[in-house]
């Protein structure tokens, strides 16, 4: 009874070990253009454990940084881009599912160095859950206040659209009825309703700017805030940001894929 009491406490701590969160994870992330040192963030536990349990079967050694935006980001982590024949689209492969998202801002923000997870937009994707598998890394540039203002106006346009698409999806029903009827003058009459009334919500929403400690980052270091609040930042390079820049600056074809190949060799788990 004693043994049998033993191997039942060792299952139980067992499972317990495994379920407890991976905090304070670091990642050694090897590329055919340099190592960066990457910090994943405690505050985004569904991404963090996510990555760590990617990284540790080894799903992203010999993928490519598939898309690359000079003075933007990095995009890596598709699958289908391992082996992948020269001028082959990239950018739809991923494990078979989402994760939740786990949008911080402005705690985390798109600042030069920050690892996000891609994801689809808002009109098939309006919860912002994020690809399985594959990420960014910003690069950016620096803003001045003319730029801030820039980017605030452009938080407005994209508040509209991601009303616009909620307000559609209410009256998607009615919509279709409408048309299926043949009665245009009803359909169109419809559209301007609910235009109408995606401008009552976005007069009564609160107005977004961005805070003074996030702009001063911004400033120095650089990055990308029109992303900011709507996709997942859940970690940060924390030394090899040259290599950003090495990768970034290769050239590319029109679909942003490099011309030569750039591969994530590796990501290790440190911690």
């Amino acid at each position: 009874m004693k043994y049998l009491l033993s191997i039942s406490l060792a299952v139980i701590l067992f499972t317990a070990c495994k379920q407890q969160p991976k905090e304070g994870v670091m990642l050694l992330m090897e590329t055919s253009k340099g190592t960066m040192k990457i910090k994943l963030y405690d505050e985004t536990p569904q991404h963090r454990d996510n990555f760590v349990k990617l990284a540790e079967s080894g799903y992203y050694d010999s993928l490519l940084f598939h898309r690359v935006i000079n003075e933007f980001m990095i995009q890596g982590g598709d699958p289908d881009s391992k082996g992948a024949a020269p001028g082959a689209m990239l950018g739809n492969g991923g494990p078979g599912y989402q994760v939740p998202a786990e949008i911080n801002y402005p705690t985390l923000f798109h600042k030069k160095g920050a690892l996000a997870a891609a994801r689809t937009g808002d009109n098939v994707n309006p919860e912002r859950k994020s690809s399985g598998s594959q990420f960014y890394i910003v690069q950016g540039k620096t803003y001045n206040d003319e730029g801030f203002s820039a980017i605030e106006k452009r938080y407005q346009d994209m508040k509209r659209q991601q009303l616009f698409y909620q307000t559609l999806e209410e009256y998607k029903d009615t919509l279709q009825t409408l048309q299926q009827a043949g009665n245009q003058e009803g359909f169109m009459g419809m559209r301007v309703l609910i235009e109408e009334e995606v401008e009552k919500k976005l007069a009564s929403a609160p107005k977004q700017t961005i805070p003074e400690s996030v702009k001063e980052v911004y400033r120095t270091q650089g990055g990308v805030p029109h992303l900011d609040d709507n996709y997942t930042v859940f970690g940060e390079v924390v030394e090899g940001l040259e290599v950003i820049d090495s990768i970034a600056t290769v050239s590319t074809n029109q679909m942003d894929r490099p011309l030569e190949d750039v591969y994530i060799l590796k990501v290790e788990v440190l911690k």
